[in-house]
């Protein structure tokens, strides 16, 4: 790889051991994915959640700190696994709170910022076309390709702090225009309406899809999604098929034309609605029981918060129901009184969580949960191996099950 000489000196160690450690990793992946040299970044984007992390990993963060480790561009952080003022009541111990606590002070002291969020691209700050990041959290990076027109691509936990420590990730992948011209090209003939119909179409196409290498595009939409629409396609998407990027005809910048994102190229594959409805098949069935209700994965927008508030609003729920949400969200959340009508029905908001990487199979074991329900095609997928049996609905039949007990 072509190293600057500032690079060089990285390496070499004469910038601190800090610094050794980071340029020696990213030249490793690089090496690997033959990059021929590091391109600057402007932001980064942590995992660092302790289920992920563990006792090993918050021991090599603290290391890392007392040697004076410092980043040198705004790097920020994933969804925690513990809301540490909330955490007891559902079932996480007194020990993963702690190491909760032991990872948030060595990223503090590396100077990361505790944003604690997956949705950052709308809560702190989105990047723009072009703009080279390191992005960690799956959902972040699709978003930020696609409906941004950033370039990142999914960055481990030790190569997204390494990106913060010295500004620079390894040239290879999203971060080449050659690899971001689409492989794959779907003809969609059923419009999706609500978040769970995008989050279905995303999990379709990338469960066709299937490979980090290839790059979907999607036509014959007769919509552009909202911002939160596109969230769970995407999201869905990377969660059923690695991908981390995809064009929509029309809609997403890089994709004005087909032939932009050369799909014109590209034999043409339908999406049809029988499909969609085998995909929503799989998880759940009307008149099943139901444990608990779940809105996260993504974590929610204000809007959507607003949304499952006015739908609780004056109900009584017979089972538990939680909103993960950012802590750029809530507070307003709070102030605008979603966050009162949902804990007056029986909900919970937590904050700066996210349910599937918060030890979920061991809140699970501790409620006996088995049956769960959300609106995420993201969430049903991955807690299948967390020792759940997920069901998919929209959000206002989640919430009617989560009143009745069982599925709508």
């Amino acid at each position: 790889m072509r190293l600057t000489d500032e690079e060089q000196a990285m390496l070499a160690g004469e910038l601190g051991e800090v610094k050794r450690w980071a340029l020696d990793h990213q030249v490793q992946v690089g090496r690997m994915f033959d990059a021929e040299d590091l391109v600057p970044v402007s932001q980064a984007h942590i995992m660092g959640d302790p289920e992920a992390v563990g006792v090993a990993g918050a021991a090599f963060l603290e290391r890392l700190a007392n040697q004076g480790a410092r980043t040198v561009v705004p790097t920020i952080t994933d969804p925690r696994g513990v809301d540490l003022n909330y955490y007891s009541p559902i079932g996480q111990t007194e020990e993963m709170a702690e190491l909760e606590r032991r990872i948030i002070a060595a990223l503090t002291g590396m100077g990361v910022m505790m944003t604690n969020t997956c949705i950052n691209y709308q809560t702190i700050m989105p990047p723009v076309a072009g703009e080279h990041v390191a992005f960690g959290d799956t959902g972040v990076v699709i978003y930020s390709n696609s409906a941004c027109g950033a370039r990142s691509n999914f960055e481990g936990g030790p190569s997204a702090l390494a990106a913060g420590l010295t500004g620079r990730t390894p040239r290879y992948g999203l971060h080449l225009e050659k690899n971001r011209q689409a492989t794959r090209r779907f003809v969609v003939s059923e419009q999706p309406k609500d978040l769970t119909d995008w989050g279905t179409l995303g999990a379709v196409a990338g469960k066709l899809s299937g490979s980090y290498w290839e790059v979907p595009v999607i036509e014959g939409l007769d919509v552009t999604p909202t911002s939160d629409q596109m969230k769970h396609l995407g999201a869905a998407m990377a969660s059923f098929g690695s991908t981390p990027l995809f064009h929509l005809v029309g809609i997403t910048p890089e994709a004005p034309t087909l032939s932009s994102v050369g799909g014109d190229r590209l034999e043409p594959e339908s999406l049809s609605p029988e499909m969609m409805d085998s995909m929503r098949s799989r998880f759940g069935g009307k008149g099943d029981k139901v444990d608990v209700v779940v809105f996260a994965a993504p974590q929610l927008s204000l809007v959507e918060v607003k949304q499952v508030a006015e739908l609780c609003d004056g109900k009584n729920l017979s089972v538990p129901l939680y909103v993960c949400t950012a802590p750029q969200v809530y507070p307003d959340a709070e102030r605008m009184g979603f966050v009162e009508k949902i804990e007056a029905a029986g909900g919970k908001v937590l904050v700066g969580t996210c349910f599937y990487n918060g030890f979920a199979r061991e809140i699970g074991e501790a409620n006996g949960w088995k049956r769960l329900l959300s609106n995420s095609a993201k969430i049903v997928n991955i807690l299948g191996g967390y020792g759940y049996e997920p069901a998919l609905a929209n959000m206002e039949q989640c919430v009617a099950s989560a009143i009745r007990g069982e599925i709508v």
